[in-house]
């Protein structure tokens, strides 16, 4: 077959040539050389002017656009400071392209404004985005009130949907006492009203709604009878969130999803989310948010999130990651946090929290140091001493460590959401 091919591409240029000889042998007229001159300018000198000169002026654009981060090398476990400090605000213009087809909610915060910026320039990379805004109470007139429509911003929102398509749902608080509310059926009617009537006026594509941790605090999960209350109330606010069109889309309902903790043991406890909770809200929820961070705290300093303690998470609700219900894995969104921690963890006391960018930035500024990658929990930390000479132990994400995340995410065949937005580096967005 070889032979062949090359005898043929052979056999056609010595036709090709025989043909330009033939063509020069023939006495052209003027008018075909005047339109055959016309045509050489026309069609393919100025085109190929125009080319030199786009990519002279706009050179550096192209690079950049094209360059995607994970080809930069910087996306490893060697890193040091001065490559954070250079790279960090180096994020691609191409902020469209989606590295994964798994959803993909985050949170933005008031208090961390660089979040509405992020939300607005990286909007294609969600297909959720959660505002931190409400908080349900209890009142003594009323029985309940709903706070934080002051915190919506309604301009933002509809730069974001000129953007974009990411739906937006505002994060919801219950902070009701629940004894009072799961017992009586006119509280829980009254609290899933105040929540759609508020969706429907402000036009919001559904909600994220957050009481799961709450009710463990009061003992409610371990109470059988108030716990299957509880339950059914999230369900019942589902059912009715989706029967209510969505604002932009009358063919398609308001979307709820739901924060849910992660157990802090190999075994569930009775407060626990586990995976017959799971199925039994599977139908009236679109998603769970998974918050698989805050795994350390001053008094047990560590990594944010190991992989290892992920992993144990997803199979206490899923089972095997080799034998699971795909449609209902898709609806699981592994939590992924873009702030760190900065521990005491020398002295009498253990101290410290949770740092933001802004702050990372000005620990690797002032104290220029060494990065370590831990194995076991697939995260990078690095020690620092201060005025004082107490030691500290900072962990906070690295394009390393958010992308062995994701990937796991995709292995799982599950979502992510992040908190927040507005806590992370400008390059983490490239990742997604």
């Amino acid at each position: 077959m070889a032979r062949k091919r090359r005898s043929s591409a052979a056999e056609s240029l010595k036709r090709q040539k025989d043909g330009e000889e033939s063509l020069s042998q023939v006495e052209e007229p003027d008018s075909d050389r005047s339109l055959i001159a016309i045509f050489v300018i026309f069609f393919i000198l100025i085109p190929a002017v125009s080319i030199v000169v786009y990519k002279v002026k706009f050179a550096d654009r192209v690079i950049q656009t094209e360059t995607s981060i994970r080809h930069r090398g910087i996306v490893k476990t060697n890193i040091s400071f001065q490559e954070i400090l250079t790279e960090h605000s180096k994020a691609s213009e191409n902020s469209t392209t989606r590295h994964y087809d798994y959803p993909v909610l985050a949170y933005i915060t008031p208090w961390n404004s660089k979040g509405y910026d992020m939300a607005k320039m990286f909007n294609s990379k969600f297909t959720h985005l959660s505002p931190v805004w409400y908080d349900l109470k209890s009142s003594q007139g009323s029985g309940l009130v709903l706070e934080g429509r002051h915190n919506a911003d309604k301009g933002w929102i509809q730069e974001l949907r000129s953007r974009g398509n990411a739906l937006i749902l505002p994060r919801f608080v219950l902070k009701a006492i629940p004894s009072e509310m799961l017992k009586k059926k006119k509280l829980r009617e009254k609290a899933i009203s105040l929540i759609v009537t508020e969706c429907r006026e402000m036009e919001y594509d559904g909600i994220v709604f957050e009481s799961w941790s709450r009710w463990a605090a009061y003992g409610v999960l371990q109470d059988p009878d108030k716990r299957k209350m509880a339950l059914q109330f999230v369900k019942q606010l589902g059912e009715a969130l989706h029967s209510t069109n969505s604002p932009r889309n009358n063919q398609q309902h308001m979307q709820f999803m739901y924060v849910v903790g992660p157990p802090r043991s190999e075994k569930l406890q009775m407060y626990d989310f586990g995976p017959e909770d799971l199925q039994f809200l599977k139908d009236s929820v679109d998603g769970f948010s998974l918050m698989t961070y805050d795994f350390s705290n001053p008094q047990n300093p560590g990594p944010n999130a190991p992989v290892k303690w992920i992993d144990l998470t997803l199979k206490l609700l899923l089972g095997s990651s080799n034998n699971i219900d795909s449609t209902l894995a898709r609806k699981v969104l592994l939590g992924i946090n873009f702030y760190g921690n900065d521990f005491v963890i020398s002295g009498d006391s253990g101290g410290g929290g949770a740092i933001t960018g802004r702050d990372y930035l000005t620990l690797l500024q002032k104290h220029k140091p060494t990065w370590h990658w831990d194995k076991e929990s697939g995260e990078h930390l690095f020690m620092y001493r201060d005025n004082k000479n107490i030691k500290h132990a900072v962990f906070y994400p690295t394009l390393m460590s958010i992308l062995l995340r994701l990937e796991n995410a995709r292995l799982w065949g599950i979502g992510i959401s992040i908190w927040e937005i507005g806590q992370g580096l400008d390059y983490f967005f490239d990742l997604l």
